[in-house]
C-alpha cells in the first residue's frame, strides 16, 4: 500500500493523496489580473491527479508584486479576473485549490525573469518604490527599499487580511502565506535583512513578531473551517542568517496560532547563499520541522522520482511532497506514480481511454 497515495486531512480539508502542486509564478498577468494563460496553465495542472493545486504567489498590494506581470488579489478587478479563471478550471476539475498570498518587499519592482529580472527603478515605466523590514537593498547598487513604519506595517497586514477575505469569496479551499525565498515576511525573520532596533528587530521573538501578526490577521479573516498554512525558508544558507533552529521555533509559534501546515523550502534571501543543490536537498529541513510540530509538513525541492517521493512520506520525513518544475515537465506525474505503485488516481472521463491495458484499475473517474 503506497503511503504517497493515501489520504490525509489538513485542518478540515481532506486530500486524496500526498502530492500537492506548489505555487509557481508565471509572470503573465496584466495589471495584476489573471489572463487566458492562467486558464491553460492551471487547467492542465488541475487534471494531473494531484491532491491540491496552489495558485502562484499572489500579491496583496500592487507594490508587493515581484514584477509588473504578477498576479494580484488586491482590488475588484484582480478578484474578478481570478474568479473567471477559477470558474473555468472548476468547470472541469474538482481538485481543491489553494492560493499563496505574498508580498515581495525589497525583491519587488523587477523585470520578468526571461528579460533579465533586474530591478526597475521608481519613476521608470513598470517600476515603483519598494518597502522592506529595513532600508537595505537585495543587491548592492540597487535602489534601497523604505523601512516599513507603523502605518506601513498596518497597511500590509490589512492587505493580507483583505486578500484572504477575497479568496474566501472566491471559494478557495485554503490559503498559504509566503514567508520564504527572501520576500517580505522572510525579510523580517532573517537577521541578515532585518536590521531594525525597535520591537520588530533584534531578538528572534521580535523578528517573528510581524510575520506572526500577519498570520493572525489572515487566520481571523479566512473562514475557520478552511486551512491557512505558511511556506518558510528553512535556512538562508549563510552563516549568521536564518537557520533551521529558528525555523523550528517559528513553526511552533505558527502551530500555536492555528497554522494548519508548514511548507519547508529554503534560501532566496541573500545573493551570497551557497545552496547544496541535489535530489531532495531540502528534505532534512522538513524532517527537522516535522519532529517539532504536530501539523502536517510539506517537503519540496528536486523531488523527481516516484520511489524518492514515496520514501519521503513513508519514512516520516514529511507528510506531503510538493512538485513544481517536476510537474511542469511532466503534468501527468501523479498518474505515472500511481501506475508505478499500483495505486489509483482521479482522471477526467474524457481521458479514460488513455489508461494503459496493463493498468486496468488505475483511474477513478473525476469531475
Amino acid at each position: 500500500m503506497s503511503v504517497l497515495f493515501s489520504a490525509l486531512r489538513v485542518g478540515e480539508l481532506e486530500l486524496a493523496n500526498r502530492i500537492v502542486i506548489a505555487p509557481m509564478c508565471q509572470y503573465s498577468a496584466v495589471d495584476g489580473c489573471m489572463t487566458d494563460w492562467h486558464v491553460i496553465h492551471l487547467g492542465s495542472l488541475a487534471l494531473s491527479g494531484a491532491a491540491l493545486l496552489t495558485v502562484e504567489a499572489t500579491a496583496v498590494l500592487p507594490e508587493g508584486r515581484i514584477t509588473y506581470a504578477d498576479v494580484g488579489l488586491y482590488d475588484d478587478a484582480t478578484e474578478q479576473a481570478m474568479a473567471r479563471t477559477l470558474a473555468s478550471v472548476r468547470r472541469w476539475s474538482d481538485i481543491p485549490i489553494a492560493v499563496q498570498l505574498a508580498h515581495a518587499g525589497r525583491k519587488a519592482s523587477t523585470e520578468v525573469p526571461w528579460k533579465g529580472g533586474k530591478q526597475i527603478l521608481p519613476g521608470v515605466e513598470s517600476g515603483w518604490q519598494t518597502v522592506a523590514a529595513s532600508a537595505s537593498p537585495f543587491l548592492p547598487g540597487e535602489q534601497a527599499p523604505l523601512a516599513l513604519d507603523q502605518a506601513g506595517r498596518r497597511s500590509v497586514r490589512e492587505a493580507f487580511a483583505s486578500a484572504a477575505r477575497r479568496a474566501a469569496r472566491l471559494g478557495v479551499n485554503a490559503v498559504q502565506l509566503h514567508g520564504a525565498h527572501g520576500y517580505l515576511l522572510h525579510q523580517f525573520l532573517s537577521p541578515l535583512s532585518n536590521r531594525r532596533t525597535d520591537e520588530y528587530g533584534g531578538s528572534l521573538e521580535n523578528r517573528m513578531r510581524f510575520p506572526l501578526e500577519v498570520f493572525e490577521a489572515v487566520r481571523a479573516a479566512f473562514p475557520a473551517d478552511r486551512p491557512v498554512s505558511m511556506r518558510v525558508s528553512g535556512t538562508d544558507w549563510i552563516e549568521g542568517g536564518w537557520d533551521i533552529a529558528q525555523t523550528v521555533a517559528f513553526a511552533q509559534a505558527l502551530e500555536a496560532r492555528g497554522c494548519a501546515a508548514v511548507n519547508v523550502s529554503s534560501g532566496g534571501l541573500d545573493p551570497a547563499q551557497r545552496i547544496p543543490v541535489g535530489p531532495g536537498y531540502q528534505v532534512p529541513l522538513a524532517r527537522a520541522v516535522k519532529a517539532a510540530v504536530r501539523v502536517p509538513v510539506i517537503a519540496v525541492g528536486l523531488i523527481t522520482e516516484f520511489e524518492q517521493a514515496e520514501a519521503i512520506v513513508s519514512t516520516g520525513d514529511a507528510d506531503l511532497i510538493a512538485l513544481a518544475r517536476t510537474i511542469l515537465f511532466n503534468p501527468r506525474w501523479p498518474w505515472h506514480a500511481a501506475a508505478h505503485f499500483g495505486a489509483h488516481v482521479r482522471a477526467p472521463a474524457q481521458y479514460l481511454r488513455s489508461q494503459p491495458r496493463q493498468y486496468p484499475d488505475l483511474f477513478d473517474i473525476g469531475h
